[in-house]
This record gives C-alpha cells, sequence and structure tokens, in this order.
C-alpha cells in the first residue's frame, strides 16, 4: 500500500498542513529534499517529528529517506528502502521492528497525494488519490536512525490501515491519514494513549478524490505535472456475439418475464456499446510548487538481517516483488548512465493488437484440413433445410 506519492510542497507550508499553528519549528537535513511528482521509496521527504528540546512545544522538520531501516541493522549491510516501506497498524504493538518506535518516535508525512494500482489481469492502471480541495494529506508515520560507517541515516515508514468502503475497489489497503487537528496532536505528542486505535481506522469522509493518469508514471524517469493528468479510460468492449449468446444461455434458465423480453437486434446493439469510468474532476493545490534540481537516490539490493522470522513489511499487493526489482533495475539503469533517476520526463508505451479473428480462422482451417472435411461434411443450416422443402 502507497508506494508512490507527490510531495512537491515547499517547506514552509509542510508545517501548516500538519496543523502546528505557529508551534516553532527547527529545519533539520532540509538540503536533501528535491521536490517531486513520483516519489518512491528512497527518496528524501520532510516529516515532522517531536523536537529534542523537552519542553513538548517544539517541533523539527527532517528531511529523512522513505523506507525504514531498524537501527539493529548491522553496519556492512546496504540499506533496502523497499522491504519496509509500510507498517500495518495492526502489528505495531506485535512487531519489535515498530513496537519500541511506538512510545517516542512518531512523524507526521505531508503530501499532495499518492498512487495505487488498480489490477485487472495483467494489466495495472495506476490512480491518483488526493483531497477534493486540493489541501495536503498528513500521513501517520514512524522513523527510526541507523549508524553505517559513520554516517547516520534517518528513515521513516507510513503506516497503513484496512482501506475505506469507498477505495476498497482499488486495494485493500490505505495508508493512515490524518484528516484534523485532534488526530495529528495526538499523534505526534501523546506517547502513551490508549486512544490510538481511533485513529488507525480507515479514513471514511467523503473529501477524498481519484483518477487514473498514465501508466508511464510507473516508471521514476516520468516526473512532472505529466504524473497527475487525469486520462480517459475505456472498460474493454466484448465482443458483441459472444455477448449474445452468454446472455441467452444465463437467460434459459429461467423464464423471462413478457415485458423484459428485447429483440435480438436490441441485444446486440445494448452489447456493442462502450462503457466509461465515471472520474472525479481534477482539483488543484492551493499551494504553490517549486521545482528543484535533481538528486540521485540510493537503492541498495542485500537485505539486512531480519530480527524475527515473519517479514516486518506490509505486503502491497499493486507493488509486487516483481515490480520493485523492476524498480530499482530503473534507478541503477538510470544511475550507470549518469542520469538522476528523478529527472523530468515523460514516456509514452503503446500497445499492438493481437490479430486475433485471422489468428482464430487459421486455426479453424487448420483444424479441418486435419479432420479431412470437405464441402459435404458441413453442418445443416437454415437454408439448407428450406431449400429441401
Amino acid at each position: 500500500m502507497c508506494g508512490r506519492a507527490r510531495c512537491t510542497l515547499r517547506p514552509d507550508d509542510i508545517p501548516r498542513a500538519c496543523h502546528l499553528n505557529g508551534r516553532p519549528v527547527r529545519h533539520f537535513d532540509m538540503d536533501g529534499y528535491r521536490p517531486s511528482y513520483n516519489v518512491a521509496p528512497g527518496f528524501n521527504v520532510p516529516v515532522v517529528r517531536r523536537g529534542d528540546d523537552g519542553d513538548g512545544n517544539g517541533v523539527v522538520l527532517h528531511c529523512m529517506k522513505w523506507g525504514l531501516i531498524p537501527s539493529f541493522t548491522e553496519k556492512t549491510e546496504k540499506p533496502d528502502y523497499f522491504r519496509m516501506f509500510n507498517a500495518r497498524s495492526e502489528s505495531l504493538r506485535e512487531k519489535s521492528s515498530f513496537r519500541r518506535l511506538l512510545p517516542t518516535n512518531r512523524c507526521l508525512v505531508s503530501v499532495e497525494g499518492f498512487y495505487e494500482w488498480k489490477k485487472d489481469g495483467k494489466k495495472k492502471q495506476p490512480y491518483y488519490i488526493h483531497f477534493k480541495d486540493g489541501r495536503p494529506l498528513v500521513f501517520a508515520a514512524l522513523f527510526d536512525s541507523w549508524k553505517n560507517s559513520g554516517e547516520v541515516i534517518y528513515t521513516f515508514t507510513i503506516v497503513t490501515t484496512p482501506s475505506s468502503s469507498a477505495l476498497e475497489w482499488l486495494h485493500d489497503r490505505m495508508p493512515v491519514i490524518l484528516g484534523d487537528k485532534e488526530s495529528t496532536d495526538l499523534w505526534l505528542n501523546d506517547a502513551f494513549s490508549s486512544d490510538l486505535d481511533k485513529i488507525f481506522k480507515p479514513y471514511e469522509v467523503s473529501d477524498l478524490a481519484w483518477y487514473p493518469v498514465t501508466p508511464a508514471m510507473g516508471k521514476l524517469s516520468c516526473d512532472g505535472p505529466e504524473c497527475i493528468k487525469k486520462i480517459q479510460v475505456k472498460a474493454e468492449e466484448t465482443n458483441s456475439i459472444t455477448h449474445f449468446f452468454s446472455t441467452k444461455v444465463s437467460r434459459s434458465l429461467e423464464p423471462e418475464p413478457e415485458h423484459e423480453k428485447t429483440t435480438i437486434k436490441e441485444e446486440i446493439l445494448e452489447a456493442g456499446q462502450p462503457k466509461y469510468v465515471k472520474e472525479e474532476p481534477e482539483s488543484h493545490s492551493k499551494f504553490d510548487n517549486t521545482r528543484m534540481k535533481d538528486e540521485p537516490i540510493e537503492a541498495g539490493h542485500q537485505k539486512f538481517v531480519n530480527e524475527e522470522p515473519e517479514p516486518h513489511y506490509d505486503h502491497h499487493e499493486s507493488i509486487t516483488e516483481e515490480d520493485v526489482n523492476e524498480l530499482k533495475g530503473d534507478v541503477a539503469t538510470l544511475l550507470s548512465k549518469g542520469v538522476s533517476p528523478v529527472k523530468r520526463g515523460f514516456e509514452e508505451f503503446s500497445t499492438a493488437a493481437k490479430p486475433f479473428a485471422k489468428e482464430t480462422r487459421r486455426q479453424h482451417k487448420s483444424s479441418d484440413r486435419k479432420r479431412g472435411k470437405g464441402p459435404t461434411d458441413r453442418q445443416p443450416t437454415l437454408f439448407s433445410y428450406f431449400g429441401r422443402s
């Protein structure tokens, strides 16, 4: 769940999006932040965490890498940011990688929207999810620090929950969205509250919107406004004849009422009508966006030692192991060519239609020759019947 997002916010907009209301904010490592329309695990993203001053009022805007690397990871390991970029809310108190972070290492992640893929067989169509009024989304997250060869790397993971009733058609998980000041304050400040389960529930408010976007954004080289541009998606048109016969077979099981009967011509015309997916209108953010220079990301290929027998990461149905390997390969290829993986670009993908009808006819002809069928072997038709009468 939630393996890609858009974060083009200005640093000054993030505290306001998190409902900090004038609280003092200190910046830390913000030089590494590069706004992007196509943020993936391994990217530097600003997060809001509690300050270290002890007064409970100060907060820190800290740029961290997306994809949790636990502090107990061996120093010789290469970081794998795809291992734990999500954490299930149901297991935060059970997994040691998350349980030890829950009291003190909570943080807030603010983005304009996130992407989710709808699977239809082998085809996957990305959708962009955002607030209708354009205000940023705020996610609950956990962070940790890892020392590697004298360098301290801060990383975070986004907490997820079962999907809301409005989005369950798209995926069974969604990020924990903190939609008001009460929920952000509870997550950020109250260390041992038993009310955390209240904010782990699916976000059921009807102010979320979504629409399909280009499949090209699946590649990190596609990073620009084209990533969030709404596209038209047509439902696959079924063959009229096939649909006609399948309809008649299902209706033969139960007598059809007289007033519901339709003619053959009407059924064929109805079956041939293309269907379209209803989409929400695209909204525009009221926050100003800035573009900065690109920066390569790290994408380690070795996995660290697992402290528990079962994996800690939140299994993401849309981002499978095959997709992760492909994404890592994409990053490695760009880096080998000296190109930043957050370079702005656009890639068009075209699909060639398969000559299904011609192939089918060739198969039937080949089958007829093997069986030795000739003109006299054809099945009787209505024309031959009436010809003999």
